[in-house]
């Protein structure tokens, strides 16, 4: 059956690889505005639900396949309400700053909710301004 699933998604892929390439050889990548703002989710569940759990997984438990996504939920490292400000803003490992997508308000959005949710129980709020320290 796994292999069944595999042969389907290459034969898919390779069916639609040369009008992707001609795609994407014509069509620059989006260019983000500086300081963030180039996607439009403004909450913090919004921005989780829209960015993060795709890696994250939706009960943020991460996940491990192609790479290893660490899990946020009952995460001790997201008690320092800094830790997890300079992850989304600087990167770590395999993920990326999301520094130039994101601006300081959207991004306290989300470091509050996740630290607020997924058994995650730290109450201090993380502020914009907080955010624009760590850039």
């Amino acid at each position: 059956m796994k292999f069944r699933i595999v042969a389907a998604i290459a034969l898919f892929m390779a069916a639609e690889l040369p009008a992707f390439a001609d795609t994407a050889a014509n069509t620059p990548p989006p260019k983000p505005a500086p300081r963030g703002g180039m996607f439009s989710q403004q909450t913090g569940e919004d921005i989780y639900k829209g960015i993060c759990q795709g890696c994250h997984m939706p009960d943020a438990r991460g996940a491990v396949g192609a790479g290893a996504y660490p899990a946020l939920a009952k995460d001790e490292n997201l008690e320092t309400a800094g830790y997890p400000v300079g992850v989304v803003v600087k990167g770590q490992k395999a993920m990326p700053s999301f520094s130039e997508y994101l601006d300081d308000q959207q991004i306290a959005n989300v470091v509050n909710y996740v630290r607020t949710h997924f058994g995650n129980k730290y109450r201090d709020k993380v502020k914009p301004e907080d955010v624009k320290i760590m850039r």
